[in-house]
């Protein structure tokens, strides 16, 4: 199919031997600013540090916003779910906890955003980005000074 080598070169990139690595975003419902407290931001990290066990999938750095979050993820098995099962089940699981933590009404938005990095300068790219949201949102002068950040595991790039 001529009319089709965008997907040829996605298909290379998925048969190489290191495990795609995706930037997740996913906001909460209504933009509601609640995620950014030490409670709510340890349940994401524990549902994340959970995840290569649970679904097969590991997280690597990640920024949680007030309203949002950014994390980078791949598949640490064969058998990992797909992005959108893991993410889907990380957001129905992070739910149940944030809402018996505090707001009853807390939810995810139903999308997420994803994008597949295809080299180590877009990984590089898409951190930097990640890990300078907190200084656009003019709520820290310094990345370094945002407390709900870090990395869980280290992906292989």
């Amino acid at each position: 199919m001529p009319g089709r080598k965008h997907l040829r070169r996605l298909e290379r990139i998925l048969d190489t031997d290191r495990a795609p690595v995706f930037y997740v975003t996913t906001c909460v419902q209504n933009r509601a600013r609640i995620l950014a407290a030490p409670h709510i931001a340890a349940i994401l990290v524990q549902a994340w540090q959970d995840a290569p066990a649970v679904h097969g999938w590991l997280v690597g750095r990640y920024v949680v916003m007030p309203d949002h979050v950014h994390f980078f993820t791949a598949p640490c098995t064969k058998n990992a779910k797909s992005l959108s099962s893991f993410v889907g089940a990380w957001k129905q699981w992070t739910r149940r906890r944030i809402r018996a933590a505090g707001p009853k009404s807390f939810a995810w938005q139903r999308e997420f955003f994803d994008h597949l990095l295809r080299s180590g300068e877009s990984y590089n790219q898409k951190w930097e980005y990640v890990r300078d949201n907190p200084v656009r949102k003019e709520l820290v002068c310094r990345p370094e000074d945002w407390p709900y950040q870090g990395e869980v595991s280290v992906l292989p790039w």
